[in-house]
């Protein structure tokens, strides 16, 4: 044993020193102070695992929420779309129908101006040929006959022809 414990090794008394060391530590109390201080980190660190799952969980469901809304806006925009879309359609066909009418109201009535004017047109000519024969026939009796017989003749025919014509 002689070669093992060799006070005049300096390893010896190395060995004595750390030996006297870690008693010493041991004695202040250095391990417990070590182990609450690993105990304390460890619980921090947990503290804090579990704020950033607690904080992924949160995040998850907003993000989840936030997804509903951009779905449930894009279906509104759709509908909305889709809305505008029906209503552009109705009123296109509105106004064709409108435009429609207007041509057809608008021919009619030129075809009413045209049947009237044509109307006016043949009471002209009538009117025209009325006055043409009363003159002629006025002419012709003023010829064949004369005097007072004449006049009346003449005055009588000219009254018959303008109530038969008018």
């Amino acid at each position: 044993m002689e070669h093992f414990f060799d006070l005049h090794e300096p390893e010896t008394w190395v060995a004595i020193a750390f030996v006297f060391f870690v008693f010493g530590l041991a004695y202040l109390g250095v391990h417990k102070t070590m182990t609450k201080s690993l105990d304390a980190r460890a619980d921090r660190i947990k503290a804090e695992l579990d704020e950033a799952t607690k904080l992924k969980v949160e995040a998850m469901a907003l993000l989840a929420e936030y997804q509903k809304k951009r779905q449930d806006a894009e279906s509104e925009a759709q509908a909305i779309i889709a809305g505008a879309r029906a209503d552009a359609e109705r009123m296109a066909a509105e106004s064709k129908a409108k435009a429609e009418e207007f041509v057809a109201r608008r021919t009619k009535m030129a075809e009413t101006k045209i049947a009237h004017a044509e109307a006016q047109a043949v009471a002209d000519v009538r009117a025209a040929a009325a006055e043409a024969a009363v003159a002629a026939a006025e002419k012709m009796l003023a010829e064949q006959t004369r005097g007072t017989l004449a006049a009346e003749l003449i005055a009588k025919g000219i009254e018959d022809v303008s109530k038969k014509l008018n």
